[in-house]
């Protein structure tokens, strides 16, 4: 490829990071467990962070430690990695879908309430991409209806709504670390809460469901071996500690899409709401309506053939085969989200890029426009 997707931004300093633990015997539970959730509390101004394998595990145990269940209702966005709807699915949950704003592409709050049941017990709201558009309202929704909500972070770090940082909206938040996000310990998540119960369970899930004080191989419920290494930590402290930088870079590699594509009609851009950083996650563009989701399908395969990795983000989770043959979902349910995903391109986005990639990746996707 002449031009990737994504690539983690990784120095010296991080490799040093991870060299330094493998010389120590502290391969896991070690002292860079604690440093790394220290350094997060610190970063988000939570109580507690609780440092695992997966963004995925993370959202998981929030689901076990809030209770969700059998019976219990979960409202969810059709438009979001997947793990958004099948973590209440784990837990014998039911997601309930709330179609998306047409511009932040996040959960519509306006289209809450009317999905909301004697069952409700939580909604899941998304930063897709990074954008915290609507965080603030549903949180109010949630409160008026004395609904809990768990904060899908995975996409966000770094983000902020009306000087509120994503992560510190609901009860509890997770995100994540896979390479392709605004930072990286390989594989990796974290869980953010203020409250000492949910983080006592969550430490306690993590590991194999022991409990405090009660020796190595006493357990006190059934758990999950959840946790993440002080290899894995000691590399996620060096990239938190350059978050702020990474989120100018993305910044700046997101104002040189814009003003590259600006004007062209054949594309709608992705914009951060006012009062709010978009700490970015992906560069998404979409097509213009009049544009089918098969011509966009032959646009990613010329972007292909001629070295620039693009994607389509995301498909529709809803109509995922699996879950509309579980809940009956079909094509017209999440009008909104219908025709967003026809139309979606995720263009290469990671610190590296340059002007000069930049200008390659839209003269591509122009001359790959004209052809359709």
């Amino acid at each position: 490829m002449k031009v990737n997707l994504a690539r983690p931004d990784i120095t010296e300093a991080e490799i040093e990071a991870v060299c330094e633990v493998l010389r120590t015997p502290n391969l896991s539970l070690g002292p860079k467990l604690r440093e790394f959730e220290r350094a997060f509390e610190q970063y988000i101004g939570v109580k507690h962070a609780i440092a695992v394998n997966s963004g995925t595990s993370g959202l998981f145990l929030c689901a076990k430690a809030m209770g969700w269940g059998p019976g219990d209702e979960i409202l969810v966005t059709p438009f979001t990695f997947i793990c958004s709807v099948t973590v209440p699915m784990m837990v014998g949950a039911t997601p309930v879908f709330v179609d998306i704003d047409p511009v932040s592409l996040n959960m519509d709050p306006s289209k809450i309430e009317e999905k909301i049941t004697a069952k409700t017990k939580a909604i899941l709201p998304v930063a897709v991409f990074g954008n915290p558009a609507g965080m603030d309202e549903i949180c109010r929704i949630a409160e008026k209806h004395n609904l809990e909500v768990l904060e899908d972070s995975c996409e966000a770090l770094g983000s902020i709504l009306n000087d509120k940082k994503v992560g510190t909206f609901g009860k509890m938040s997770a995100f994540a670390f896979y390479p392709n996000k605004q930072m990286t310990t390989g594989e990796g998540g974290i869980i953010l809460t203020d409250d000492d119960n949910l983080a006592a369970m969550c430490v306690s899930l993590r590991n194999q469901g022991r409990g405090r004080g009660g020796g190595w191989l006493a357990h006190d419920r059934m758990g999950y071996n959840y946790r993440l290494s002080d290899i894995n930590c000691a590399l996620g402290i060096v990239q938190l500690s350059r978050i702020e930088e990474f989120v100018q870079k993305r910044a700046n590699v997101a104002r040189m899409y814009q003003d590259a594509l600006a004007g062209d009609d054949r594309l709608m851009l992705p914009q951060a709401p006012e009062n709010s950083r978009m700490s970015w996650f992906v560069f998404v563009v979409r097509l213009a309506e009049q544009y089918t989701q098969a011509q966009r399908n032959t646009l990613l395969k010329k972007m292909l053939a001629r070295g620039i990795q693009v994607s389509n983000y995301f498909p529709p989770v809803h109509l995922q085969p699996f879950i509309a043959e579980q809940y009956g979902c079909k094509i017209g349910d999440m009008p909104v989200t219908d025709t967003v995903v026809k139309g979606t391109i995720a263009l290469p986005f990671h610190n590296h890029l340059t002007k000069d990639d930049i200008q390659l990746v839209c003269k591509e996707l122009t001359a790959c426009l004209d052809e359709l």
